[in-house]
């Protein structure tokens, strides 16, 4: 007989988005202004609990556009041909609700992003993108 006790049922991160927000040398820090950096991380977490897992990266080498947030597509988004979206200069209060609009949505893959966002986009370098691969 088996005496050791079961564990809960872990939560399959592939299933949902993940959102990754660079918190390294440049983002999240004071040498970007006018942002409240600890308010935008509590609120994406706030917002997408239990809808998509969200994260802290160190520097992800896109300095030029702290702050960055990656959002990752579900495991439906990578079926559909989704693909993660690198989001950079994501400063404006609005970007955080505009994230997790996008989301509750589907997501990339799923799901248009907000105009709004469309503003944010970037594409890394290749080196930089398989950071998060």
């Amino acid at each position: 007989m088996n005496r050791r006790p079961r564990r809960a049922a872990a939560v399959d991160p592939a299933a949902g988005c993940t959102v990754t927000l660079c918190r390294g040398c440049c983002c999240g820090t004071s040498k970007v202004t006018g942002i409240d950096h600890a308010g935008q991380l509590a609120q994406l977490r706030r917002t997408l609990a239990g809808t998509a897992q969200v994260r802290v990266s160190g520097c992800l080498d896109a300095c030029e556009h702290a702050n960055v947030i990656v959002v990752q597509p579900s495991r439906d988004g990578r079926q559909a041909g989704g693909r993660p979206v690198w989001l950079g200069l994501a400063n404006d209060p609005g970007a955080a609700a505009d994230i997790a609009a996008w989301i509750h949505a589907g997501g990339p893959g799923l799901a248009d992003p907000p105009g709004m966002l469309d503003l944010y986009v970037l594409t890394p370098a290749r080196r930089v993108r398989q950071q998060l691969a």
